[in-house]
């Protein structure tokens, strides 16, 4: 009966109760008695106890006093892609009774459906845990984060709000590439590290090997490994116990004013921002004037609480938790991730924030229709709220209109960005194709004085200056991790040798697996470097990147001409002793693209003056002389 309600609002439920009142005393004055009225009796019982719950729910809130620092710990999981991270966090929520236990229950903290679809994590989702241990109630704060590489910011902003991590290894395929960035990452935060070995449960698993090499490489005990399986949910209790005994709680102190770093954000259309905290000092409640260190605006809060994984809303929080606010914040620039939150009455000293995200990709978006162009803004903005590493410049085209230029991590994170338009804002947009930023140091005091500085960097191919104006030309480049089975490595070297790698080093980290560090140009790996190291390694091999500054290269400027004519949207860049294959390997792409008209195309890659590369779509043409020949059989020409 109740699915028959409306959204159970308590102004919604108000009207219903209302209108089935007035229902039933027309049918009694009418004398119709029997099902329906019997069956309005029952819905208006559903309504009344509807309400009730709703009332309740809202007098009800969650007493957070009861937590001490010293019962509080906050950690992430950290881990490669499919290692098993969601699988651990669904059993940890079923262990301490925040969500059933259910064979429905995977990827549970996974909301997006760009996540669900693709079955990989790209937002650090936040789940408060309680648990009881020796005679103790503990409150556990779990985020579980990406494990891909082009997600990386969403680890460093996540392991802010922490104090130790669950370092979860594959148990078949063992340290992978992202395994050892991540850890890292830890280590260098000065965070507690707990190693879990997952997925013990399959046939090849070999936990031994595995416990040896985070012996050799992260120089972690073996005694201190756990063993689980995240699946079947075997020693995951043991976890929540290693937790606590191996974790800290919180360095905090209640008495001092309030200190709170907004640390991640989502955007709700009714409440505006919905400002994910970590609380290092004080104490914050509904009412508290509280100010933004970023902007200097003051706001009032409307709402704290915790998140179970469901926002579950309390009367105060303190020192040493972590749980979301809700002070009205309408625009997104409001919520700088990052910034810190602090009593009107009782300033504090900033904290220091995280370190920005550098942008390794850049493209072009563009409306397909100009209509669309403050409703595809708007969604940018609002999207840009919930992933606060794509940068945003606005930009123009003669074909394409207004539009901009974004920044990405990698590859990825761009096809993940425009799935989540599409999803969930049903934007349409224009991608142009992904290029690197580039550096040039000026020698033209023109542009020099037009910049304002000598060293400029390009984001945009077409507006690559010309080399009579260029002192040097600076590309990026990455300082590349591999590691792979050594059956494989004398294909995965040629492969980045074809890339124009410089390797580093080559170490064994078991009698059967070998790491490799190359330095690469970034231009060379962005795109398909990754699926031709899959596809050569049989899938074995991982592989992960991290800055390395940039180096002189000699560098040209591409331009596309279609009938003698330069399109500015398929400029390209390219290393001068690959610029004719690249040249080549576009112009193919695009007479198979381009349909065929009633007059022919030229496509030609050029370098200035000079054509490296041509192509040709040939035109309709109709056979005018068909008709001129006499129709007559070979028969006949044989009689």
């Amino acid at each position: 009966m109740s699915a028959l309600l409306p959204h159970s609002t308590s102004k919604c439920l108000c009207l219903w109760r209302h209108k089935i009142c007035a229902q039933q005393r027309h049918l009694a004055s009418q004398n119709w008695f029997g099902a329906t009225l019997f069956g309005l009796h029952h819905l208006l019982k559903t309504v009344n106890v509807l309400s009730s719950r709703q009332f309740s729910s809202q007098k009800e809130k969650l007493d957070m006093t009861e937590y001490a620092v010293e019962n509080i710990r906050n950690f992430s999981i950290i881990a490669h892609v499919d290692h098993g991270k969601s699988t651990l966090a669904d059993r940890l929520l079923e262990i301490t009774g925040r969500i059933p236990k259910t064979d429905s229950n995977r990827q549970v903290l996974d909301k997006l459906q760009v996540e669900r679809e693709r079955g990989i994590t790209v937002k650090a989702q936040t789940a408060s845990l309680f648990y009881n241990f020796d005679g103790k109630k503990y409150l556990l704060n779990l985020i579980d984060t990406p494990g891909h590489v082009d997600f990386s910011y969403e680890v460093s902003r996540s392991l802010s709000a922490c104090q130790g991590v669950l370092l979860v290894v594959d148990a078949n395929e063992g340290i992978q590439a992202q395994t050892v960035a991540n850890f890292f990452l830890a280590f260098e935060a000065q965070l507690s590290i707990i190693p879990v070995i997952n997925k013990i449960d399959l046939k090849n698993a070999d936990p031994e090997r595995v416990e040896k090499q985070i012996e050799k490489m992260f120089d972690i005990p073996r005694s201190d490994c756990v063993r689980i399986s995240a699946k079947f949910g075997t020693n995951v209790e043991r976890v929540l116990q290693e937790v606590i005994t191996k974790i800290p709680p919180p360095k905090t102190e209640r008495i001092s004013p309030l200190k709170a770093l907004l640390f991640d954000s989502t955007f709700d259309h009714y409440r505006g921002v919905v400002a994910n905290i970590a609380l290092f000092g004080g104490e914050v409640t509904r009412g508290h004037r509280i100010v933004s260190a970023h902007t200097g605006k003051s706001y009032e809060v409307n709402e704290v609480g915790i998140l179970t994984p469901e926002e579950l809303p309390a009367d105060k929080l303190y020192a040493g938790q972590v749980g979301y606010l809700i002070a009205g914040m309408k625009e997104v620039k409001e919520a700088q991730i990052g910034d810190t939150l602090y009593l009107q009455k009782q300033p504090v000293k900033p904290m220091p924030g995280f370190k920005s995200a550098k942008p390794m990709v850049f493209a072009g978006m563009f409306p397909v229709d100009q209509s669309e162009y403050n409703n595809l803004k708007s969604a940018l903005e609002k999207l840009t709220l919930n992933d606060s590493s794509v940068t945003v410049h606005r930009d123009s085209s003669a074909a394409l209109g207004a539009g901009w230029r974004l920044g990405f991590l990698g590859l990825l994170h761009l096809e993940v960005f425009n799935q989540r338009l599409e999803q969930e804002y049903n934007a349409s947009v224009i991608m142009t194709s992904p290029t690197v930023p580039y550096k040039a140091i000026l020698s033209s005091h023109k542009l020099i004085k037009e910049y304002g500085e000598k060293e400029i960097t390009i984001v945009n191919p077409a507006e690559f200056p010309d080399k009579s104006q260029v002192l040097e030309y600076l590309e990026p480049m990455v300082l590349g991790t591999i590691i792979s089975p050594d059956e494989f490595m004398s294909k995965i070297l040629s492969l980045c040798q074809s890339r124009r790698g410089i390797q580093k080093s080559l170490v064994y980290i078991d009698d059967h697996r070998i790491m490799l560090k190359y330095l690469f140009p970034l231009n060379e790996i962005v795109v398909d470097f990754y699926d031709g190291l899959k596809s050569m390694s049989s899938g074995y091999a991982s592989f992960d990147y991290e800055d390395a500054g940039y180096q002189s290269a000699d560098l040209v400027k591409m331009d596309i001409l279609l009938n003698g004519r330069p399109v500015e949207e398929l400029v390209t860049i390219a290393h001068r002793e690959k610029a004719y294959p690249v040249g080549k390997a576009i112009c193919e792409r695009l007479r198979e693209s381009i349909p065929r008209q009633l007059f022919e195309i030229a496509i030609q890659a050029a370098i200035g003056s000079k054509v490296l590369a041509r192509e040709t779509v040939k035109a309709y043409r109709k056979n005018v002389l068909a008709k001129c020949w006499p129709r007559f059989s070979l028969s006949a020409v044989w009689r």
